[in-house]
């Protein structure tokens, strides 16, 4: 009782300590302990990770001309939101699960998503509404109050003594950075909603396409959420795989409520642009029946180990489109599965020749040459592969390993304990960090890795190794 008491006596002082900020939207003040400039700086730490390793992944889909047309889009939407001067930069992820999402400095919508929209005053809405949330400092808010519950009294207190405020968010690292996939609430969404009418409608779209995009959006999961075998009822799966917000009926009706109440500026045209959209997206849209009809379901078998259906799937896959690096890479991915080393190389090859920052192929031919025991070049391409990925984790384990193997033990630890940190269950992580933390003269660490290890898995190898080195370890630290 007294420690939480003097915890929120803590939390109430650098509260009391901070100035607040004006939130650009509501003009009203506001708890903010990043700046600005921390915001972008986070955002960009923290976009190629979410451009990676969001749910369904891909990096970025490439079509120049598409890009260069929403683009054009996105710049009016952030010239006319509440903070023009915020940099931004668009890209299309190369993911069938229907999401939109933006952090500072960034705005993203998949594939799956932009295929099932059917004008551009859609688009227009479902990206002000994303905009939105960084123009209302939704993500900024909420890493302030996540800051506060996670730096605990010693950070806290430390950085009130050392700088105040500043050096809790100058400091906040990969915490800060992780507090951006936060899902808003309630409020924000609502907020978001308005907004990204307000946008359009400053734009010359008619607001109404507001609730079409809704409708469509329901549409589009529940299609999804068909094709990866779920029922659409089954809201609670969805929510969970999306880092984004649900679409309801309710929604729907408090959109048209917000609509009612917004009169537009001056409709342009026949406020939809549907057929210059409809134009502009037809090569996307076709791409995307084939990753649904064929690569989704490919990797869908090949992680249930159906290898045979998947490799089958995918070759389809290929013929119907022969430019999709993602399709080359899962061919490599069930070929080194089936120990096909020379067939998966020059998948995973053939992936880099269409798209040389590929990151999936980096990381195949890693664990292709891990598997042959060629360490260096398996230490070469994850490296490649971890420079565009950073929070990879199967790079991370095999760049770790691979040191590992070639006895650079102090190298191999920071790969290794990102992935222990990540999966602490895993059956022999423990073990391999305390061998490396060892011979590394970190006897403390070692010990620890050591004792978790037994404790995870006492009866494989690696448990009967850390059994036998803990008593060991014990003495020479009790000396």
């Amino acid at each position: 009782m007294l420690r939480q008491i003097f915890r929120n006596s803590v939390l109430i002082i650098i509260a009391a300590l901070i100035s607040c900020a004006v939130n650009p939207v509501t003009g009203q003040k506001e708890l903010m302990l990043v700046s600005e400039t921390q915001e972008i700086s986070m955002g960009r730490e923290f976009y190629p990770n979410a451009l990676w390793g969001d749910v369904g992944g891909g990096g970025e889909y490439r079509d120049d001309r598409l890009k260069s047309y929403l683009n054009s889009i996105i710049v009016d939407i952030q010239g006319a939101s509440h903070r023009p001067g915020l940099p931004v930069e668009f890209a299309i992820q190369n993911s069938s699960v229907p999401n939109a999402w933006a952090i500072p400095g960034y705005v993203v919508i998949t594939r799956g998503l932009l295929a099932g929209l059917d004008s551009e005053a859609e688009f227009a809405f479902v990206m002000g509404h994303e905009i939105g949330h960084v123009a209302a400092r939704h993500s900024a808010r909420q890493m302030s109050y996540g800051l506060l519950q996670q730096v605990g009294l010693g950070v806290a207190g430390a950085a009130i003594g050392e700088s105040g405020y500043s050096g809790i968010a100058l400091g906040v690292g990969a915490i800060g950075s992780s507090l951006l996939l936060l899902k808003y609430g309630r409020d924000d969404e609502l907020e978001a909603d308005r907004l990204g009418i307000i946008y359009m409608a400053r734009l010359g779209y008619s607001p109404q396409n507001a609730v079409s995009a809704h409708r469509n959006l329901q549409k589009i999961s529940d299609d999804y959420m068909r094709a990866a075998g779920q029922n659409p009822e089954e809201r609670g799966f969805f929510e969970d795989i999306l880092s984004t917000h649900p679409r309801t009926s309710v929604r729907i009706q408090e959109l048209q409520h917000m609509i009612d109440e917004i009169r537009p500026a001056g409709i342009k045209g026949d406020g939809t642009n549907r057929d210059r959209f409809r134009h502009m997206s037809s090569e996307l849209r076709d791409t995307n029946k084939i990753y649904s009809e064929y690569y989704d379901r490919a990797l869908r078998s090949f992680q249930k180990n159906q290898t045979e259906e998947a490799d089958s799937l995918i070759s389809r896959a290929i013929q119907a489109d022969s430019s999709q690096p993602p399709f080359h890479a899962l061919k490599g991915f069930i070929r080194l599965k089936k120990k096909d080393y020379y067939s998966a190389e020059r998948h995973f090859n053939d992936a880099l020749n269409i798209q040389g920052n590929y990151q999936p192929a980096y990381r195949g031919l890693g664990m292709l040459h891990y598997s042959e025991k060629r360490y260096s070049e398996s230490i070469r391409h994850l490296k490649k592969g971890i420079s565009i990925y950073p929070h990879d984790l199967s790079s991370q384990y095999y760049l770790g390993m691979s040191y590992y193997m070639t006895n650079n033990y102090r190298t191999a630890i920071p790969h290794l304990k990102m992935f222990a940190e990540a999966r602490p269950k895993h059956a022999e992580i423990h073990g391999v960090l305390g061998i490396c933390y060892e011979n590394a003269n970190d006897l403390q660490s070692a010990y620890n890795e050591y004792v978790t290890q037994v404790r995870v898995a006492p009866d494989n190898e690696m448990g009967k190794h850390a059994a036998t080195r803990i008593p060991v370890l014990k003495r020479a630290l009790e000396r």
